[in-house]
């Protein structure tokens, strides 16, 4: 299941979202689902917890053992309504199909980021639509009065924090393996498996070699990148339409041309994505409003580190950089990048950040140097960027 519709405000609801979706693909027998995965209540605020899991599985099971939904033929046959709806999106599909085959195939869309394109075009609607109130989200944009939610009200906030000693503890016991391994034997299976790769010989016999002798996943992956370098998938954003003209986007632009005439050329904002976190959403969708408002755009997907992060700051001339971040290291990730900006003599432009992130954590980050944090609370995109160009206008006339 998607955890893209959870929300940070009035997280509670995300319980009945997630059995809506379940729903979807258990109430029809004929078009059953071999496997459910459902998020838990909380992903919108961070890591679930153990209890949180299983209160998502117990959902699972309700149904399952509680139900008869899985015992009946399927409910659904004969009905017209579901008909046509199956028969439009079938036509749909087709017709979707059909433009990647003109396109020269699966392989070919994704390399043309026609595919990544269409998914940053289809959110943007999404969003633009929960901006003006189109489709409305309870919490979010409608219905917000809230009592305090008992779900959040412990001393974790309701989510897992990351245990900032198991990074130390997995570097020390790494160390420990490589120590105790044959080191000469580790680094002739991999220069066998550069070689082979080089060559274009079958890997796996020398990757087999590889593990017995040691080596790391890391320093496999490293050996073959030596070799056959490291792909980048397009993200999709360059070519993406705007998604209508939403509320503030016409005063933001000419706020933009202001501070462009000031500054003698458009402002730069740099987005990236450091760590493992493969979910780009928001930092595509901030991406495509910042090019839409008259910002220049530095945007290279996801999983960069934060040495690639300030070298691109550099060598861009960039008047702000953006990171995103929903892995739960924020902390260790800000203050790494905020350390290589100052070293490479640029640490006056500023940092934001947008992410999963706790309130305290949040004011720990702006007292080590950030200049804003958001979360998924902050879903209007013209708004943040609005405060993003306050941000870079002040930067830029102290530092003048």
């Amino acid at each position: 299941m998607n955890s893209l519709g959870l929300t940070e405000q009035q997280p509670e609801n995300n319980v009945y979202r997630i059995l809506l979706e379940m729903l979807a693909v258990v109430l029809s027998k004929d078009a059953r689902a071999r496997a459910v995965q459902l998020p838990a209540w909380n992903e919108a605020l961070g890591l679930p917890r153990p209890w949180d899991q299983q209160w998502s599985l117990r959902l699972q099971q309700i149904v399952a053992h509680e139900t008869d939904l899985l015992e009946h033929d399927d409910i659904f046959t004969g009905s017209e309504v579901v008909e046509a709806k199956v028969a439009e999106l079938v036509a749909e599909a087709e017709g979707e199909l059909a433009r990647i085959d003109q396109l020269g195939g699966a392989v070919a869309a994704v390399e043309s980021a026609y595919m990544k394109q269409r998914l940053v075009e289809s959110n943007a609607r999404r969003l633009a639509a929960i901006e003006s109130g189109e489709q409305t989200v309870v919490g979010v944009n409608a219905f917000t009065e809230t009592a305090p939610s008992p779900l959040t009200a412990g001393g974790d906030g309701g989510f897992l924090a990351p245990d900032p000693a198991a990074e130390a503890e997995q570097i020390a016991r790494l160390t420990a393996w490589r120590d105790s391994r044959d080191g000469k034997a580790a680094e002739a299976a991999l220069a066998a498996l550069g070689t082979a790769a080089a060559k274009g010989e079958n890997v796996m016999e020398p990757s087999i070699a590889c593990a017995h002798a040691g080596v790391t996943t890391g320093e496999w992956a490293e050996a073959l990148r030596q070799v056959y370098g490291e792909y980048r998938a397009p993200t999709g954003v360059g070519r993406a339409a705007a998604a209508g003209d939403p509320a503030g986007l016409k005063e933001l632009r000419a706020r933009v041309d202001e501070l462009a005439k000031r500054l003698g050329r458009r402002p730069r904002i740099l987005l990236g994505k450091p760590g493992l976190d493969g979910h780009s959403n928001g930092a595509e969708q901030i991406a495509v409003r910042a090019r839409d408002a008259g910002f220049e755009v530095v945007y290279e997907g996801i999983r960069l580190t934060p040495a690639q992060i300030a070298q691109a700051a550099l060598e861009e001339g960039v008047h702000v950089v953006g990171l995103s971040i929903l892995s739960g290291s924020h902390g260790p990730l800000a203050a790494d990048v905020l350390a290589r900006l100052a070293q490479h003599g640029i640490g006056e432009v500023p940092v934001v950040i947008g992410g999963i992130i706790p309130p305290e954590d949040a004011e720990r980050l702006k007292a080590a140097g950030v200049a804003a944090v958001y979360t998924p609370k902050d879903y209007d995109l013209t708004a943040i960027l609005a405060d993003i160009v306050e941000i870079v206008d002040k930067g830029t006339r102290e530092a003048a």
